[in-house]
């Protein structure tokens, strides 16, 4: 009997504790999904961690396309391609004048930093098909016209290639003296004048170095208040590096209220500017000084600094809509080199240094980049730009391109010269953007065998327009490694 008991308790036991395993299990696996919110709160360091991306998402303000699809598209399909191209001979050197004085205030500021100073490019370096002349254009035939006075050019310009055509020699002609006549939305440096000169770009990348004070606060304080359009009714500062006022800034969302209340053609122009100012941190953060010492200076992510700027809760609540600024900004330049591809695609366009098997490659590789950019279904339309009663459509764009031109101005003021060389260079490429933007009617028309007089780029713009959507590309493709960086930090 005793033996019957004993099994029988021996079978209650087994199934007490089998039962409360399988109880426990099912209360496990079946127990509420955590709220964003109460996640948050369970497992603060990695909300902080990820608060910088957490609206990274969907899609983006004034346009149809949201940022998973940029992001693959930059990161997997055009960001190698551009990488490539800017490391080619006829993108990497670029002519640019330094010294030029600021023309707003006095040029007090020039930063001491040794990571400030940029080295320029012997000559004797500079492949001879860029060097050989000042008209910075793009083929063999055009750079043939080199150190002559205008009087030269117009008697020997007949000498240039006997296998031209009358049209073609008179389109270079034409194409000299209409340069400086260019409706340009930039301060185009002079590179002709003995400042100018030649920064090999690769030699010299974008860094964070240092430069910060009053001098760069300056600089961006100029370029917000005094250039973006504001409502007479926003009191609030625009530059994101002023002092808060107070509680009446506190929810960062409430500032950008305002900007809906603008026309399409004023908020795009804010949203550029904060686009390219993002785009800038986002260098500076991934390119920061980690350590110097034994002659030996490590660069690389600084996530604390990469949050200082970004991070919703640092910011307000307005990291995300700088960051969702870049990927606008990355459209309207993607769509300028959507619109500008036939201009390249025509045979006569060499890219030309002077090395015929280097020309080509670089030549085959923008193609390939062009032949991308068509396959993205999701452009920026700007035909919604100016498109009102044509007077005040006129009027507003040239309000637009000096605001912009003037801004590029300030460039000169930038008191570090590594940062000013890449300010003026992005600057120069986001202008050469907006030139085409706004040239679609002349780029459309261009002759199939000769320079056109209605559009025309020169060497010098088309070096600031690859490399500055370069800059914009590596933002992005960046954004993805701070994303990684922030997940590991968990």
């Amino acid at each position: 009997m005793w033996k019957v008991t004993l099994q029988a308790f021996a079978v209650l036991l087994l199934a007490w504790f089998f039962g409360n395993f399988v109880l426990g299990w099912f209360q496990q696996n079946n127990a509420k999904p955590k709220t964003q919110h109460s996640e948050h709160l369970s497992r603060a360091p990695d909300g902080q961690d990820q608060s910088c991306f957490c609206q990274l998402t969907g899609v983006l303000d004034d346009c149809f396309c949201d940022v998973e699809s940029i992001d693959v598209f930059n990161n997997f399909k055009l960001y190698p391609r551009i990488k490539k191209l800017t490391e080619k001979d006829y993108f990497r050197y670029y002519r640019v004048n330094l010294k030029r004085p600021c023309p707003f205030w006095p040029d007090d500021a020039h930063c001491a930093i040794k990571d400030c100073h940029v080295e320029p490019c012997p000559e004797s370096k500079i492949p001879v098909g860029i060097k050989s002349g000042n008209y910075n254009k793009y083929s063999q035939a055009a750079n043939t016209i080199s150190d002559m006075t205008d009087c030269e050019q117009a008697k020997e310009l007949g000498a240039i290639n006997s296998t031209l055509s009358n049209q073609s020699k008179q389109a270079f002609a034409d194409w000299a003296r209409h340069d400086d006549a260019q409706d340009h939305f930039c301060e185009l440096d002079d590179e002709t004048s003995p400042d100018a000169e030649y920064v090999d770009l690769l030699l010299n990348p974008e860094r964070y170095t240092g430069y910060k004070g009053p001098s760069a606060w300056r600089v961006w304080n100029s370029i917000y208040e005094e250039n973006c359009f504001k409502p007479r009714s926003v009191y609030r500062p625009l530059n994101p590096l002023a002092p808060s006022k107070g509680d009446d800034d506190a929810a960062g969302e409430g500032f950008y209220d305002w900007l809906e209340g603008l026309c399409l053609e004023k908020r795009v122009f804010y949203r550029l500017i904060s686009g390219l100012h993002s785009s800038i941190n986002i260098h500076l953060c991934a390119e920061y000084l980690l350590d110097e010492g034994w002659g030996r200076s490590v660069w690389g992510p600084n996530v604390q600094e990469f949050r200082e700027r970004f991070d919703t809760a640092v910011t307000k609540g307005e990291g995300t809509r700088r960051l969702k600024n870049l990927y606008f900004l990355y459209l309207i330049e993607l769509r300028a080199l959507y619109k500008v591809a036939p201009y390249f695609e025509r045979a006569f366009i060499n890219l030309y240094t002077g090395n015929s098997q280097e020309d080509s490659a670089t030549k085959e590789l923008l193609l390939q980049v062009f032949n991308e950019i068509r396959a993205f279904p999701m452009h920026f339309d700007e035909k919604s730009m100016f498109a009102g009663q044509k007077l005040e459509a006129k009027t507003l764009k040239e309000e637009f391109r000096l605001h912009f031109k003037n801004i590029s101005r300030i460039m000169d003021c930038v008191g570090c010269s590594k940062c000013r060389l890449w300010g003026k260079l992005q600057t120069q490429g986001l202008g050469t953007a907006l030139k085409i933007l706004f040239s679609e009617k002349e780029i459309q028309n261009l002759p199939e065998h000769s320079p056109s007089k209605g559009f025309q780029l020169t060497r010098h713009e088309i070096v600031a327009l690859i490399n500055g959507f370069g800059r914009l590309s590596t933002s992005i493709h960046q954004l993805h490694s701070f994303r990684l960086l922030l997940k590991d930090n968990r």
